[in-house]
C-alpha cells in the first residue's frame, strides 16, 4: 500500500501504517534526506532475512541502523567516544553516518557485524517520525541489487513490489547523495566513505579526523557499502 505522505490525512494514515507493519515485523520503505530507505525493526531476525531477500542480497552485509533521536545512540553502544559524540551533536540529524562499537547485550542479529554496526538519525520528518515509534531500524536503499537507488517512493515500488507492506511517498529525495561515513571506533575518526557532508566540516569539529584517501585499509564490510546510503 502506497501513501502520499504529502497530503495529512494520507501521511497520519500512511506512518500509522507504517508502525503497525514494523511492529509485525514487515517491511515498510520511507523517505530519509538521502534517497528512499526499506526498513525493518533491528530486533526481528526474520525482518532482517525478508529485508536481504526483498532486495535479491545474497551476500548479506549487516545494514545500517537509522535512530529516531541522538540519545538512541547512547543505548546502542558499548562505550561512545568523545569524537562521535562532537559528531553526532554537529550533523544529527543529517547525513552522516557512524560506525561504532555496539554493545554485545544487544538482542538483535543483524548478521556479521564484527561487533561494530553504522548508524545514522535521519533528516526527514516522516521517517523520524517512524523512528521514534517503532525504535532502531535496520534500513538500507530500497532497490534490488544492481538496480538504481530510488529517488521516490513510487520508484522503489516499481522494484520491490509486494515484498514490503507499506510505501510512504513524501515526494522526489532533494538530495540523493549517500551519506558520509566515518569509523569512530579507533583511536583516530578515519573517513570510511566521501559523501553528502564534506570533509572540511567534519575536520571543524574534530581536527584530528583522518580523510579518505589516508586511511590506508579497506572498509569494514557493509560501513562503506551502498547498503549505508539510505
Amino acid at each position: 500500500m502506497l501513501y502520499d505522505c504529502r497530503t495529512t490525512a494520507d501521511r497520519d494514515r500512511g506512518i500509522a501504517a507504517a508502525v503497525e507493519a514494523v511492529k509485525s515485523g514487515e517491511l515498510v520503505v520511507m523517505p530519509t534526506d538521502t534517497v528512499y530507505g526499506v526498513g525493518a525493526d533491528a530486533f526481528t531476525p526474520h525482518a532482517i532475512t525478508s529485508l536481504h531477500h526483498a532486495r535479491s542480497v545474497t551476500n548479506q552485509v549487516p545494514p545500517p541502523v537509522l535512530v529516531g533521536s541522538r540519545h538512541t545512540l547512547d543505548g546502542l553502544v558499548y562505550s561512545l567516544p568523545k569524537a562521535a559524540r562532537e559528531l553526532a551533536d554537529a550533523f544529527w540529524p543529517g547525513a552522516l553516518t557512524l560506525y561504532v562499537e555496539h554493545s554485545p547485550s544487544l538482542q538483535w542479529d543483524l548478521g556479521d557485524t564484527g561487533g561494530r554496526v553504522a548508524v545514522r538519525m535521519p533528516l526527514h520528518p516522516v521517517a523520524l517520525e517512524v523512528l521514534r515509534a517503532v525504535g532502531p531500524m535496520a534500513v538500507t536503499t530500497a532497490n534490488k541489487v544492481g538496480q538504481p537507488a530510488p529517488v521516490t517512493a513510487e520508484a522503489a515500488r516499481d522494484q520491490l513490489e509486494y515484498a514490503v507492506r507499506v510505501y510512504l511517498e513524501a515526494g522526489q529525495a532533494h538530495d540523493p547523495a549517500p551519506s558520509t561515513v566515518v569509523d569512530v571506533t579507533g583511536e583516530v575518526p578515519q573517513v570510511l566513505r566521501a559523501g553528502a557532508i564534506p570533509f572540511e566540516k567534519l575536520r571543524d569539529v574534530v581536527p584530528e579526523i583522518v580523510p579518505l584517501d589516508e586511511v590506508g585499509f579497506s572498509a569494514p564490510s557493509g560501513a562503506g557499502k551502498s547498503s549505508a546510503e539510505a
